[in-house]
């Protein structure tokens, strides 16, 4: 399989959150030659959702995703705030012309050891977000998280799980396949056949490092850790998916340290060379 060019990349702006601003993340992919951007929502918010919608426009980036709704589950019960949050990000994401909502979906409820209550809000939150999302033709994106997160960030963990609420919710819903989140998975490829075109709305790459020194913000770089990320990047390729390659790598002790223009010319070798 080939390498990418920087046009089939997107930055997900968590990539270098520490050290850009979005508009600094919207020029550099623009310099880069980067194919799109995926903007955080603080940091879309900081930089105001109009203001960063012409931006992106003026700077020719399609918008791979918008991250991120969700977190249904905190309070024990899906409240009319976050739902009101949830509705707040469609209509952002829709502002800045954004392929999908990305949704974490949010772990236990606090003091909760109740996994099956937390799944019953998380669909309940995902349906209500999605009928929104259906008025206004905003893809929702359910993004499963790797495991070890079920507690405290998302208590979807697997494709088959997420494709199980897809399947009960019905269109306009789908997944984010994130090969950090998805790599371990016997069932992954069998899954992501499932899916099919319509149902990957997003494809994130980074690497697993051996060992990993903090369980979230050590991610690597391509190339550094242990991800087959061409055979992913081929089984969603093989069902139809033709979106960008969002690069997504919180790694406090490595590259949120580092040169920005250095982080994103590594980014774009790696995505040559070993993607």
């Amino acid at each position: 399989m080939s390498g990418l060019t920087p046009d089939r990349l997107s930055l997900n702006t968590a990539t270098l959150r520490e050290q850009w601003n979005l508009a600094q993340c919207i020029e550099g992919c623009a310099r880069h030659g980067f194919g799109g951007i995926a903007p955080w929502r603080d940091k879309l918010q900081e930089m105001g959702v109009s203001q960063a919608a012409r931006a992106i426009r003026d700077a020719g980036l399609r918008v791979s995703g918008l991250c991120r709704g969700g977190w249904f589950t905190a309070s024990g019960a899906v409240d009319q705030a976050v739902i009101d949050d949830n509705r707040r990000a469609v209509d952002e994401a829709l502002e800045i012309g954004a392929e999908c909502l990305v949704m974490v979906v949010g772990g236990l409820p606090t003091a909760s050891r109740d996994l099956p209550a937390a799944w019953k809000l998380v669909e309940e939150g995902l349906a209500r977000t999605l009928d929104y999302g259906r008025e206004t033709g905003m893809k929702i994106a359910i993004e499963p998280l790797h495991p070890m997160y079920a507690g405290d960030r998302a208590c979807v963990n697997t494709m088959r799980q997420a494709l199980d609420i897809c399947d009960r919710l019905g269109p306009g819903i789908g997944c984010a396949v994130d090969v950090y989140h998805v790599w371990w998975d016997h069932e992954l490829a069998g899954q992501i056949a499932r899916a099919g075109k319509d149902r990957v709305m997003a494809f994130h790459i980074c690497d697993w490092l051996v060992p990993t020194r903090d369980l979230l913000t050590d991610r690597g770089m391509m190339g550094d850790g242990v991800i087959d990320i061409p055979y992913l990047r081929g089984l969603v390729e093989a069902e139809g998916f033709d979106g960008l390659n969002e690069v997504e790598i919180f790694s406090a002790l490595d590259w949120w340290t580092r040169d920005p223009d250095e982080v994103m010319q590594t980014i774009i070798e790696r995505a040559r060379t070993v993607c």
